[in-house]
This record gives structure tokens, C-alpha cells and sequence, in this order.
């Protein structure tokens, strides 16, 4: 069975084709004003890539904040699904089983509690305000002057802490330039900024429960310092599975097959005597 799945996020769209549990394709373009247009590009080159077409596919599952903007004539996924789906696929052979997945995103973080069976426990979102978000860091980035990978890299140079508000990404803006007044080095405020949604992130973790291992996903895995960030303010190493940034959409392509299957099975049963 081929099906796949298509996360719409703020920043970017990804794309994965699964076929019998196995990734055969995955795509990953920026999102731009058109996410309907997107959606439906990113899902083809990912068929391309798999030397696939339409034609081929069982179902699609769409997910991500721009879920019901697009039609991409299959199902519709929440978020907390298809992200616990992906990670758990993700990080199968790992190690110790995971419960805490960490999902970070252009405009909201996500925090997902699974219980040992891999069911949703319990979720904490961040989603009205940029602060503790990517959009966060790249909007303070702007403010030093720094391109992106640079402001990591500066904030990965520091051993300096410096407090810095995660509440509101207008205050953090306004203490930027007030730490920049001070002579505070870039390297120092760029720790500083990575902390301080580290600290946000930790706190989000307490919320829904603590135990078991932790994975990190979305595009802030990408973001070495904040993975390094996140790990100090939970005292705990975090799992970063390869191609964190697509485990969304690899969930969703997951979520797509199990539907079928569970209908399959219904029809089944429906024609039992």
C-alpha cells in the first residue's frame, strides 16, 4: 500500500511517500503565499522522487496549520497525531522507547506526552504569540544583524547566561536592543535568546509529564544550539532523529494507512456471516 502525507507549516511544506512502512519519497519546499499550490508541488515531486505517480497512491493525508486550506482529496490529520505517529516511527531502533516529543515550528511548538503503549497521553501548545518559536529566533537574528546559521553559530560560542523574557517576543525584541546598548556581545544575546525558549520548552515538558526518553523534531531540531539549549534546561539528552523536519508529514502518510487498514478491517467484518 502506497499512501502519503503532506504537512502545510507556516515556514515550510514537506512531503513523504510511504509504501508498505518504507519511505520511498520526501519532499521539503518553502510554503510562500499559495499553500494550496505548495501542497499540491510538494506532493509531486515526492512522487517523482519515488519514480511514482497519482495513479499509484492508495490515499493522502494532509496536516499542519494549512490543513483545511488545501484539498488534496484524502483525509484531514491533526497535528498532535501525525507528530506522535512520525516520531515514534522515527526513532523505532533507537533505544528506549520515547514519551515526551518536542516539536518545534515556524509559528507554534508542540509538546507530546505518549504513554507506553505510543498513545497521546497528554499535549501543551504555544501557539498565540512567536515567542518560543522559530519566528522567534529569526526575527532576533534580524535584530543583531546576523544571518540565521550565524546566530546560531555565535550563540553555540557563548558560556555567558544572560536572562532574557520568552513571554513576549515584543519585550525580547526591546531587550535586544538594550543588551546591544550594554556592549553584551551578539554571541551572548544569541544564547541567550536560544535559552530563553529552551526555558519555555522545559516548561511545557513539566506540564504534561517528565518520564521516558525525549525526541525533537520539527525545523528547531535543525538548530544545534537550541537542541544543545533544550538539553541543559531539561538536564537530559533529547533524540534528534534524521530528517527530523519531515517526521510530521512521515506520521501523516502513517495516519493515512492506518485508516485504510481500519476500514479495510470494517468491510471485512461487514461481510462476515
Amino acid at each position: 500500500m502506497i499512501t502519503a502525507g503532506v504537512d502545510i507549516g507556516s515556514t515550510t511544506t514537506k512531503a513523504v511517500v510511504l509504501e508498505d512502512g518504507r519511505v520511498r519519497g520526501r519532499t521539503l519546499l518553502p510554503s510562500g503565499n499559495l499553500p494550496g499550490e505548495t501542497a499540491l508541488r510538494v506532493l509531486q515531486e515526492a512522487l517523482a522522487g519515488a519514480g511514482l505517480k497519482d495513479s499509484d497512491l492508495a490515499t493522502v493525508a494532509a496536516t499542519g496549520y494549512g490543513r483545511r486550506l488545501v484539498d488534496l482529496g484524502g483525509i484531514v490529520l491533526t497535528e498532535i497525531k501525525a507528530v506522535a505517529a512520525g516520531a515514534l516511527a522515527a526513532t523505532a531502533g533507537a533505544g528506549e522507547r520515547v514519551h515526551t516529543v518536542i516539536d518545534v515550528g515556524g509559528q507554534d511548538t508542540k509538546v507530546v506526552a505518549l504513554d507506553d503503549a505510543g498513545d497521546i497521553e497528554d499535549f501543551s501548545m504555544n501557539d498565540k504569540c512567536a515567542a518560543g518559536t522559530g519566528r522567534f529566533l529569526e526575527m532576533l537574528a534580524h535584530k543583531l544583524e546576523l544571518p540565521y546559521d550565524q546566530f546560531v553559530a555565535e550563540a553555540l560560542k557563548s558560556d555567558t547566561m544572560i536572562q532574557m523574557n520568552a513571554t513576549c517576543a515584543v519585550f525580547a525584541e526591546s531587550e535586544v536592543v538594550g543588551l546591544l546598548a550594554r556592549k553584551v556581545s551578539k554571541a551572548d544575546i544569541a544564547a541567550a535568546a536560544h535559552n530563553a525558549i529552551a526555558a519555555r520548552i522545559a516548561s511545557m515538558v513539566r506540564r504534561v509529564g517528565t518520564r521516558g526518553s525525549y525526541c525533537f523534531v520539527g525545523g528547531g531540531a535543525r538548530n544545534r544550539a537550541l537542541v544543545k539549549a533544550v538539553e541543559e534546561a531539561l538536564n537530559k539528552p533529547v533524540y534528534v532523529p534524521a530528517d527530523a523536519q519531515t517526521v510530521v508529514a512521515l506520521g501523516a502518510a502513517i495516519g493515512a494507512r492506518r485508516k485504510l487498514e481500519r476500514a479495510a478491517e470494517k468491510d471485512k467484518d461487514a461481510d462476515q456471516p
